[in-house]
């Protein structure tokens, strides 16, 4: 193993953003901010191990409900090109997050993953 596996960025899709924040503000003890917009409107909560937990609302009709963990990578053009040859089908390659880094989405079938690059 390379070294210790970090999920950066865990992003819930769902239609109900307000309950989800309030049912783990509760039962993992996170605050939730306001929402960011290069985030797409997500409410992010940070871990105490550094990695965030951002709920927001689909952004179009087509996008479906989901739980995407984005890993934490050092180089994320070299960590998509290997998904791909993996069997992965590339969903949204390398894009700068102002101020954030770089973030990709691979899919497999229908287990979305991404990759972060801060």
């Amino acid at each position: 193993m390379k070294e210790a596996i970090q999920v950066h960025y865990l992003e819930i899709v769902t239609s109900d953003v307000e309950r989800i924040c309030a049912s783990y503000s509760q039962t993992l003890g996170v605050s939730f901010g306001n929402p960011i917009a290069e985030l797409a409107g997500a409410r992010m909560a940070v871990l105490t191990n550094g990695g965030t937990i951002g709920v927001r609302e689909p952004m179009h009709d087509a996008e479906l409900p989901t739980t995407r963990p984005y890993y934490l990578v050092e180089d994320i053009e070299k960590s998509v090109i290997e998904a791909e040859r993996s069997g992965a089908e590339i969903a949204v390659p390398p894009m700068v997050i102002p101020g954030r880094g770089k973030c990709a989405i691979v899919m497999f079938g229908a287990v979305q993953s991404g990759f972060w690059q801060i």
